[in-house]
């Protein structure tokens, strides 16, 4: 995600890692530069982007608070209470990104934390802007947009694959069968964004009645691919929630 978040900014950007082979090669994606420690990244930072993994949370900190000028936590299931536990007296900020931030469409949900105001808020919500859309939300409510905004790509990429396959055991070649179900899904969510997203409208439009795609809605609705989605979401909700 790290890798993601830097490439759909577009700004040379320091990099650490405990692994220096990945904090170079992030470096060398965003034309910026590996650095030997955590520290010196927060020494010389205008911000640092924490991007480890949870339980990491404490021993990274060792090395930053009381150094870094402002935190940006990607770090899942990370509250701003706790950031703010580790990073005392300094401005803090969450965000919960997706991975389409790598080619500029990604979402941001934001929480900002109780001294977002004395640091770079401003400069921050624009740089993110400049890679999605970034939605501020109370921190109760990150869980269920993680679930789709988050987790999303991964269960439309599955539509994706169903639908492709669908098409290619019908005679279409399977990359054309792929490309056709890619460009009609960015092709509907610029449709849904241009006319106020109303997804049962664009239903309407398309599904003529009686028709093959009322038809063919009647079915998946059948299926359960309603039921589907809400489970899917319910599950990481509830897990997030544990």
């Amino acid at each position: 995600m790290a890798t993601a978040l830097a490439r759909g900014f577009a700004e040379p950007a320091l990099a650490y890692d405990v692994d220096p082979e990945r904090a170079r090669a992030l470096a060398e994606a965003v034309r910026g530069e590996a650095v030997e420690s955590a520290g010196e990244l927060a020494r010389r930072a205008d911000v640092v982007v924490l991007a480890h993994k949870p339980a990491h949370l404490e021993e990274a900190a060792v090395e930053v608070a009381g150094t870094a000028k402002a935190v940006v936590s990607i770090v899942a299931a990370t509250p701003v209470a706790r950031l703010e536990e580790v990073y005392p007296d300094t401005p803090v900020y969450r965000f919960i990104p997706n991975i389409p931030a790598e080619v500029g469409r990604g979402v941001f949900c934001y929480v900002a934390g109780s001294r977002a105001a004395d640091g770079p808020e401003q400069d921050l919500l624009r740089l993110f802007g400049r890679a999605g859309a970034v939605i501020a939300l109370d921190e109760p409510l990150l869980e269920p947009a993680t679930a789709v905004m988050s987790c999303g790509p991964a269960f439309l990429a599955l539509v994706v694959e169903a639908l492709a396959d669908a098409g290619s055991r019908h005679g279409l070649d399977p990359d054309q069968a792929l490309r056709l179900v890619v460009e009609t899904m960015a092709g509907t969510a610029a449709y849904l964004d241009a006319n106020g997203l109303d997804a049962e409208e664009l239903r309407a439009r398309v599904a003529t009645p009686g028709g093959l795609t009322e038809r063919g809605l009647r079915l998946l609705e059948d299926r359960g691919l309603r039921d589907a989605l809400d489970g899917a979401v319910d599950l990481v909700v509830e897990s997030a929630r544990a």
